[in-house]
């Protein structure tokens, strides 16, 4: 799949996993959402998360507006990708999507094997 060359095989240590969606919220109203949800959601503490905008070709091909890197250090990347993916199932039932619109998006980590995998 090409969106997962965007991913970088970093190691340090910390748990990392990576989000492609599309939000017709803007940017903004995103990073302002970000701290409720994961409020909402628990998050541990240490939990970072990074979100981009306008992203390389094959996500925009893929109709994905957004990428969220998640990290937690001293944890697994397949919790990392549990995590990201509550925050953005509590993301989906906030007012960043308006009512009745499809999520589209996709979670990916990289498993203990080196692969990146797509969290199901």
């Amino acid at each position: 799949m090409p969106i997962i060359n965007m991913i970088k095989d970093k190691k340090g240590g910390k748990g990392e996993a990576y989000a492609f969606f599309h939000c017709s919220s803007s940017y903004q109203q995103i990073q302002d959402e970000l701290p409720h949800l994961r409020h909402a959601v628990n998050s541990p503490s240490n939990l970072e998360l990074f979100l981009k905008e306008g992203m390389v070709q094959e996500a925009r091909e893929a109709n994905v507006r957004y990428y969220l890197k998640a990290e937690i250090p001293n944890d697994t990347n397949r919790k990392t990708a549990d995590e990201l993916s509550a925050i953005l199932n509590q993301a989906y039932q906030s007012p960043l999507f308006k009512e009745g619109e499809a999520f589209r998006g996709s979670i990916f980590y990289q498993n203990p094997k080196g692969n990146y995998v797509q969290r199901k």
